[in-house]
């Protein structure tokens, strides 16, 4: 059993490696070398070795005999599989959330999506995929933490990291869109309308696998 202070660096390994693979500096099909990873991050490789198995046992990381552990290659199938188990629990845990998140607790995320819906409009800049996974990552942790069950928000934040790894250029743009939906979500949770919400969450993540179909339609 890890003590406390193995824990906490097992998890700073595990953070800086999901970092890694979502920010795509390490692609789906890599293999991952316990050592050099180490090096890179400049940790001991107990904790890093510790994060590997903890990654592999939520599947996103895959066993290649002798050659160590794999980044998961996620073919669409599977894809599409998780999000239609998303698109099942998520918008329940939303109206769920509705009633029980804290006064205050979207303030800052919607403040941080204005400006980058307004920033878009008005052509200030490009909204970056970055920007819009750092807030996607919060806004779906915080909804599904705020439902007060445990194991659903831990299936939830397991079927996203497994959407989150699917290879990002095969999925559409659609950043702005995705900043609108979520301005949507939040609007529903602060006015603790529940109904609502549950429908803003289905609406969103419908039209992210609407937008899929239609790319592949058209590949």
């Amino acid at each position: 059993m890890l003590k406390e202070t193995d824990k906490r660096l097992a998890l700073q390994a595990y953070e800086k490696v999901l970092d890694l693979i979502l920010s795509g500096e390490a692609q789906p099909g890599d293999l991952l070398n316990e050592r050099r990873l180490a090096e890179h991050l400049d940790m001991s490789r107990t904790p890093v070795r510790d994060a590997l198995l903890m990654l592999e046992g939520e599947g996103l990381l895959v066993r290649q005999g002798k050659r160590g552990l794999q980044i998961k290659q996620m073919r669409i199938e599977d894809y599409m599989d998780a999000l239609q188990i998303r698109t099942f629990l998520e918008p329940e845990v939303a109206r769920m959330a509705a009633m029980d998140l804290e006064e205050g607790a979207l303030d800052d995320l919607a403040a941080t999506l204005k400006q980058l819906v307004e920033r878009a409009a008005t052509g200030q800049a490009r909204i970056e995929r970055d920007e819009v996974r750092g807030v996607d990552e919060q806004l779906h942790g915080l909804i599904a933490d705020a439902a007060g069950n445990q194991q659903l928000s831990s299936i939830i934040r397991m079927l996203r990291r497994q959407t989150q790894i699917f290879d990002l250029k095969r999925l559409p743009e659609r950043l702005e869109d995705t900043c609108r939906e979520h301005l949507a979500i939040i609007d529903a949770l602060n006015s603790r309308r529940g109904d609502d919400a549950a429908a803003a969450m289905r609406t969103h993540l419908d039209k992210v696998r609407a937008s899929i179909v239609a790319r592949l339609v058209k590949s």
